[in-house]
């Protein structure tokens, strides 16, 4: 069999229950024909937040081992040093080396640290600041920070330079896609088999969607999040997207009752932009799936599509994560910045998130959020299709880390991982490949998964995970029982918890874990902020 294609899609803080297939009353079904034309791994599990994902899904290694332990901030060692260490391989390294064509669009984020509003200081491409070109890409197109504008992004890189955007018609996540069929095309012209790392940025804040997108969901969030998450719930039980009928976590105890909400048609309408962003790069997935169909490539492609970490609970105020962000339009129209109830979300003007209830709903069933090891920071939904090597597989339930996405695109590329790459010696790899799982042959289920980000950890063996948020007492959870986390066997069974505790403890030690008290004071001085998680 010839080498696939390979597309790997990653979203930007999307939770477990934003697909149609995962319950969601959001419209995606392009996203949702990969999984009823392949596969739905249910307990495929992220790093927790943009940075540490992306350094392990691009590289198979823990983050702290890619150098990114936290985010982009240098905090002084190999693990957190905020950037791509050379002693790992990206996937594109590897794979062009093995005879592919390798482009990327979208969101880089994995290059060291950037502050949007001082973007004539940045140092791009020095040798803290890679960029995916010196990371193993052939082409690129898009964003090295974390979050932009979608109508009038502030720094967008083509292959090794900055270029303008248009003014009046211009929005990031169509941008992204156009790029990205024009790499397919020109792959398909020079007959090589291709690579595509497909970054969105949406739905990250801040919430910008087309006008007639918003619209489509006029009205659909009136009932309020309580009754949305319930129903979603609901949906996802009767599509088998869960082992079992696990009970679902109880409202956040930060959200408030909707009954008790005052600004019921502007709180409705953020999760309105929200799931309108959705549902637009849905619409350019499809654009996608047509391209490949239509150039005779669609069979033999392999694709993935996942989310960096879950629902994002981050409020979007002036003075936090806003004040970073420039604060006029390219045209040099002044943003209104913040989450502002007497302003309607969605457009160019303005500058908001959908905050934490709607995270909440996001996240359904589990508890917590984007930054926390529990399972609503790090459970994301994995679509894999590939029509030549497997046809419709169903929901599987055995958990994954995105560490073992590089290890399975290598194998489906025939690909042979590297120990020495540019005269640096390359560390093994983390991840182990799923793709023999995707026809029935494979598990990793008795081989530890490992989290720390900002003193939240967790490692989970088999059916038990272990876990705890930073400066709080461990807790203990059987994921087969009860994977939403509401019984903590803490205190139960203290051989087990022992024995989890060592292995953590082990890994931690390994990587290069600092404590986040010692951590955090660094990355403070370097955003001058009083809490630089957000």
């Amino acid at each position: 069999m010839s080498r696939p294609n390979i597309i790997l899609i990653l979203c930007d803080d999307m939770g477990f229950s934003d697909l149609g297939c995962t319950g969601a009353e959001i419209r995606t079904p392009n996203i949702d024909s990969l999984a009823k034309n392949g596969a739905l791994l249910s307990a495929m599990y992220n790093g927790a937040r943009c940075c540490p994902t992306r350094a392990a899904l691009l590289t198979g290694l823990y983050p702290h081992n890619a150098g990114i332990g936290h985010m982009g901030v240098d905090a002084g060692t190999p693990a957190y040093q905020g950037f791509l260490r050379n002693d790992s391989a990206t996937i594109a390294e590897v794979l062009r080396q093995a005879g592919y064509r390798t482009c990327m669009a979208g969101k880089w984020h994995v290059g060291g640290d950037f502050i949007a509003r001082e973007v004539d200081s940045w140092r791009v491409g020095d040798l803290q600041h890679p960029t995916p070109r010196q990371r193993g890409f052939d082409r690129f197109y898009g964003t090295l920070d974390g979050a932009t504008h979608f109508f009038s992004p502030h720094y967008v890189m083509e292959d090794d330079a900055r270029v303008e955007v248009s003014q009046t018609d211009f929005y990031y996540t169509d941008a992204i896609t156009n790029q990205a069929l024009k790499m397919i095309e020109e792959s398909v012209a020079a007959d090589q088999p291709f690579f595509l790392y497909l970054a969105h940025t949406a739905p990250h804040w801040p919430l910008h969607a087309h006008e007639e997108d918003i619209a489509r969901y006029d009205g659909v969030y009136g009932p309020g999040w309580d009754a949305v998450r319930t129903a979603r719930h609901e949906e996802m039980q009767a599509r088998g997207v869960l082992l079992h009928g696990w009970d679902i976590s109880p409202r956040d105890k930060d959200a408030q009752p909707w009954e008790t909400v005052a600004q019921k048609d502007w709180e409705a309408s953020r999760m309105a932009v929200y799931a309108a962003m959705i549902d637009c790069m849905d619409r350019n997935i499809g654009r996608v799936l047509g391209s490949l169909k239509a150039h005779g490539i669609h069979d033999d492609t392999l694709i993935l599509f996942l989310s960096d970490n879950g629902g994002c609970a981050e409020f979007m105020a002036e003075d936090g994560w806003a004040k970073f962000m420039p604060d006029v339009l390219n045209d040099g129209r002044k943003i209104a910045m913040g989450n502002r109830p007497g302003l309607r979300p969605g457009g160019p003007l303005t500058y908001m998130s959908y905050d934490l209830p709607w995270a909440n709903v996001s996240n359904a069933p589990f508890r917590l959020f984007k930054h926390w090891v529990h399972e609503g920071g790090i459970s994301t939904p994995l679509l894999v299709q590939w029509p030549h090597r497997f046809g419709p597989v169903g929901t599987l339930h055995d958990p994954w880390h995105v560490v073992d996405i590089m290890p399975t695109l290598l194998e489906a590329a025939g690909a042979t991982y590297p120990a020495e790459l540019g005269g640096n010696a390359i560390q093994p790899l983390d991840g182990k490949s799923f793709l023999g799982a995707l026809t029935g042959q494979g598990t990793r289920r008795e081989q530890p998964i490992y989290w720390e980000h900002e003193g939240n950890c967790a490692v989970r063996v088999g059916d038990f995970k272990l876990v705890r948020q930073f400066g709080q007492d461990w807790e203990l959870y059987d994921m087969e029982a009860d994977r939403t986390e509401l019984h903590d066997l803490a205190g139960k069974n203290a051989p087990l918890e022992a024995k989890l505790k060592a292995e953590y403890q082990g890994w931690a030690e390994r990587v290069g874990v600092l404590d986040w008290a010692e951590v955090f004071p660094r990355l403070q001085a370097a955003w001058g902020l009083e809490d630089p998680s957000g």
